[in-house]
């Protein structure tokens, strides 16, 4: 199978040795970040540093002028971690060891932009926004993601691209010292402290036959036996149960809507910037109603608008077959295995989990992240590809 390796520029630029490091692992085609969120990161092999501190979302290149000019949201530009065209950079030195390059797309996450335009941010049940999640369904903020897909997807010489928070973000999110784990919210829970109640999203239940408020206060009464840590979390079964099938059906009936015709969008505009033969791919989770990086989708359609998916396989391989169900002989069903041991990864098992992947219908790997791995991490990996 086709093996791809996720990398910053960070990892490249700077450290003449990269490239060929990351092509001695045996992948074929890296995925590098061109517009990602803050993050922080190891740097364990760079000959000059350790930490990078990326310190809100941004893009790795300079954005064009033309198209955001006079706009209120735009791409903010990196600082000091990728400065000028990092990305560009970067993928030199990686085409160079005869690596392919696919940008990697972060879309609807960007704290920065909840902090200076709160009104764009997702609101809860409560009334708390979250500046981390971009309420997908407002006019302004679709226009945004659907440009920046575009842009920073088709980046000269990458071959294809993977978008990822293409979909809805909830209250999962990795947070500086982050206080948020003491209740377990299961899947019901986490559905619904991310139902969003901004004047968007209020209208748009109104469409489907809610009152906003009445609805707001359901989902407060509905969260109160978690917060007693007497929660019973069945899933789906549990949100129709707590708000009853019609009003939890309209509430789908609305977020599905809105994270469809986004993906649809975005993907047309991505399509209708890039060269023939250019791969685009979402990251994605099978469960509609799932938030987070890898967007709850549904597997077929889905794969009727991109030219497949990257599916999270680091708790294990299930996530695949409601995808393969759906595939095409020239789709791409890219199983994502995280093979840093200190995040959680299973470089050893690398080889073992490819085999099980492949049996359900995967036809490539991904392997997250070949900057962040230590050198023992790489062996394994090395070892696994061979």
């Amino acid at each position: 199978m086709n093996a791809s390796a996720f990398v910053y520029p960070w990892d490249v630029n700077g450290d003449p040795e990269a490239a060929d490091r990351i092509a001695a692992l045996g992948v074929d085609q890296v995925t590098l970040a061109s517009a990602y969120h803050s993050t922080r990161a190891l740097t364990p092999r760079h000959p000059r540093r350790r930490i990078v501190t990326a310190e809100h979302a941004a893009v790795y290149y300079p954005a064009d002028g033309d198209r955001w000019t006079g706009r209120r949201l735009r791409p903010y530009p990196a600082g000091d971690w990728a400065p000028g065209d990092a990305y560009a950079e970067a993928a030199e030195a990686l085409r160079g060891a005869g690596l392919e390059v696919h940008t990697w797309v972060i879309l609807a996450h960007n704290s920065r932009m909840g902090a200076e335009h709160p009104d764009t941010s997702v609101v809860n049940a409560y009334g708390d926004r979250y500046p981390w999640a971009p309420c997908i369904a407002q006019p302004a903020t679709r226009a945004y993601l659907t440009d920046l897909a575009a842009e920073a997807a088709v980046r000269p010489g990458a071959a294809g691209t993977e978008l990822e928070s293409l979909g809805w973000y909830g209250l999962q999110h990795l947070h500086a010292h982050d206080k948020t784990a003491g209740i377990p919210l299961g899947d019901a829970g986490q559905y619904l402290m991310a139902l969003c109640f901004c004047p968007t999203c209020r209208a748009g239940y109104g469409d489907q036959g809610l009152d906003a408020d009445e609805l707001a206060a359901a989902v407060r009464e509905a969260l109160e036996p978690l917060w007693r840590g007497a929660g019973d979390d069945a899933g789906w079964p549990t949100v129709e149960k707590l708000l009853g099938e019609p009003v939890a059906a309209a509430t789908r009936a609305w977020r599905d809507g809105r994270a469809r015709t986004l993906q649809e969008t975005a993907v047309a505009a991505v399509r209708a910037a890039a060269p023939e033969g250019f791969q685009v791919l979402l990251h994605a989770d099978p469960v509609t109603y799932h938030c987070g990086a890898n967007a709850g989708v549904d597997p077929a359609h889905v794969l009727s608008v991109a030219d497949g998916v990257v599916v999270p396989c680091a708790g294990g391989t299930a996530l695949l077959a409601p995808f393969a169900e759906h595939t095409r002989r020239d789709t791409v069903l890219a199983a994502n295995f995280t093979v840093v041991s200190g995040m959680g990864g299973s470089p050893g098992t690398l080889a073992a989990d490819a085999s099980r992947a492949r049996e359900l219908g995967a036809t490539e790997l991904r392997l997250y992240h070949a900057g962040l791995a230590s050198d023992g991490d790489l062996a394994e990996v090395r070892e696994a590809l061979r």
